[in-house]
């Protein structure tokens, strides 16, 4: 679990709460703005372990960087190009992937969100179903529920592996830096009038899911398509 920017240490507290009850215990704060002060250690009550082996990142590209998967939770859906799935949906493919790498289920501060720079680091969207009149969950219960999720597919069926070893998030980063390079040393984006071009390519491969060597065949694309002609 990555929180990004969390604000209140009451909410650190409760996310740890809520990952041990499922047995998760890998949790990553990202540029915090609080503590995990005698309130956190009160609120996570016996996950206090979870609190203190926390990892911190100063970006979320640091924070997901080894990651062969990371998916963002939001109360967003139609304005953004990910995939986007319920936690429900989601649960047996996050579950299945982790066998291959590390997967990330990134979260942001209850008042401010997921900035879009911070989803579109993100290959997925979960999208936990509320009332559409009232769709303000609190980030520990936000946690409960995806955690409770994959909870309940570890309990129901053996998972089977994906026969693919996924390409690592921040490879695929770099795939997107030579992909828009080579477009614009073609012509095919305009630098300064891009539109939409990028986060749509984003999108397109997001739902693929990239292999290692698939992304190595494309990075192979761009270079030599770089290439000078003799």
């Amino acid at each position: 679990m990555v929180l990004v920017e969390t604000s209140h240490p009451g909410n650190l507290g409760a996310v740890a709460r809520a990952m041990k009850v499922m047995g998760l215990r890998d949790l990553v704060l990202v540029n915090p703005k609080c503590a995990i002060d005698p309130e956190a250690r009160a609120r996570a009550s016996g996950a206090v372990d979870v609190l203190d082996a926390a990892r911190h990142c100063a970006s979320l590209d640091e924070a997901i960087a080894d990651t062969v998967l990371s998916a963002a939770c939001t109360s967003r859906r139609r304005d953004l190009p990910h995939p986007a799935f319920t936690p429900r949906q989601a649960a047996p493919d996050l579950l299945a992937t982790a066998g291959h790498g590390p997967v990330a289920l990134v979260f942001g501060s209850v008042t401010f969100g997921l900035s879009n720079e911070h989803l579109m680091k993100c290959r997925w969207l979960l999208n936990i179903p509320t009332n559409p009149e009232y769709a303000s969950l609190n980030l520990g219960a936000a946690v409960q529920v995806l955690a409770y999720e994959l909870r309940c597919v570890v309990e129901d069926r053996t998972l089977a592996l994906p026969d693919f070893e996924p390409a690592e998030t921040m490879a695929v980063e770099r795939l997107f830096e030579d992909m828009e390079r080579t477009l614009a040393d073609i012509g095919f984006l305009d630098p300064a009038h891009p539109k939409r071009l990028m986060p749509r390519l984003r999108r397109f491969f997001a739902k693929a899911g990239l292999e290692k060597e698939e992304l190595a065949i494309w990075r192979g694309i761009f270079a030599a398509a770089r290439r000078p002609r003799s």
